[in-house]
């Protein structure tokens, strides 16, 4: 997946040493990046300690919100995939203490599959 499919809403999987770069003020000494997907200019990054969602906002996308999100609060998640007329694909997290789930949205495409066995992988663990 590249530049297009990013462009389309699609997730697509990002190179740990430029995220490792960008995040370099955010994770912890002991923290390692392990997965990292782009969905437009928004990322889903796993660590082997949380998650962390990256909100860029703004015409600009100088305005960035971290999101960081303990695996250890994740109750349950759940993926919709796109169908015939439907073409987004949804993933939704429900954490402890919310009522309602941290909600993606992505295009008809394979990658999200990837993301909830990232996500499947850290929160069974």
């Amino acid at each position: 997946m590249g530049l297009l499919d990013g462009l389309m809403g699609n997730a697509s999987e990002v190179d740990l040493k430029d995220v490792e770069k960008q995040l370099e003020k955010v994770i912890t000494s002991n923290e390692r990046i392990e997965k990292a997907y782009r969905i437009l200019r928004d990322m889903m990054i796993f660590t082997d300690k949380r998650m962390i969602m990256v909100d860029k906002q703004g015409m600009t996308g100088k305005k960035i919100e971290f999101h960081s999100v303990p695996y250890k609060s994740i109750t349950h998640f759940s993926v919709e995939t796109a169908g015939t007329f439907d073409l987004d694909a949804e993933l939704k997290i429900w954490l402890s203490g919310a009522s309602e789930p941290i909600y993606k949205q992505f295009r008809k495409d394979k990658s999200i599959y990837d993301i909830q066995r990232a996500i499947a992988e850290y929160v069974t663990q």
